[in-house]
């Protein structure tokens, strides 16, 4: 039977965000390869992020009403590595998981704007994903508009690299996107 779905209003009376670290890791693992499957681990965005951990601030899972695990969303500490060899530090988005019967509802919006929230104005740090760019382009202004001459350590699709950024005229035109290892 699927779910009915959920106005934001609905869920977000229905739902629980919290920080991701109050998640044991093991279910957060189950809850990742429900939505993306056991095979995720080989996927592009594993390569950008690997050797760092998930930014605990800007990370949260979704409970249910019956305060079961839902969905989760993790953000990276990365850096876009221009040809010269300087490191641009960014966030990596994602990924965003809901449970496969709770897609739909609302769950991965509110985890995204959750995230978007935490992220400090007075010094923000470019915001970069994998994803698509009309969804994530109209709620919250993601854009491969200054992407194109960036590479990532794998196959991707050149119009699903995203950013995010206050002042698009600080991101270099070409670059390696890489973990930020300071």
């Amino acid at each position: 039977m699927r779910a009915p779905h959920l106005s934001a209003r609905a869920m977000s009376e229905a739902a629980t965000l919290i920080p991701l670290d109050n998640v044991d890791p093991v279910l957060v693992e189950a809850l990742l390869d429900s939505a993306f499957g056991p095979d995720r681990h080989k996927r592009t965005a594993y390569k950008v992020r690997v050797g760092v951990d998930w930014l605990p601030g800007l990370s949260f899972a979704a409970l249910d009403a019956e305060e079961m695990l839902v969905g989760t969303i993790q953000c990276w500490p990365v850096a876009l590595n221009d040809p010269e060899g300087r490191a641009h530090p960014m966030i990596m988005v994602g990924p965003v998981a809901v449970m496969p019967g709770h897609q739909g509802q609302g769950y991965g919006q509110a985890l995204m704007s959750a995230a978007m929230a935490g992220i400090d104005s007075r010094a923000p740090l470019p915001q970069v994903m994998v994803g698509d760019p009309e969804y994530y382009g109209r709620f919250w202004g993601y854009t491969n508009e200054w992407t194109q001459g960036w590479n990532l350590p794998g196959p991707f699709e050149r119009h699903r690299l995203l950013v995010r950024c206050e002042n698009p005229a600080v991101l270099p035109a070409e670059g390696m996107l890489g973990p930020w290892l300071r």
